[in-house]
């Protein structure tokens, strides 16, 4: 069995060092991506919305345009049966 020496512990501390520093770097990459995503998320979010306010003022104008269009097909057909001078 190897001896535990001092030198060697040095060197698995310095290997351990490097190896979480590694993963503050990536682990902050990370964190940017996901930033990133969720910034993405957002726009797509905002713009659905904004695609059903827009469908939803097209429904209200269709909803006028076919009331109107009722009370217009109503007057015809009354006028149909009034006298004509």
């Amino acid at each position: 069995m190897a001896a535990i020496t001092n030198d060697l512990i040095y060197e698995l501390l310095k290997r351990m060092q490097s190896d979480i520093s590694n993963l503050k770097f990536e682990t902050s990459g990370i964190k940017t991506e996901l930033s990133n995503l969720r910034g993405t998320m957002v726009s797509v979010q905002m713009d659905i919305h904004n695609i059903y306010t827009r469908l939803d003022r097209s429904d209200q104008r269709l909803e006028r345009i076919e009331n109107r269009l009722e009370l217009r097909e109503l007057a015809e057909a009354q006028s149909r049966f009034e006298p004509h001078p």
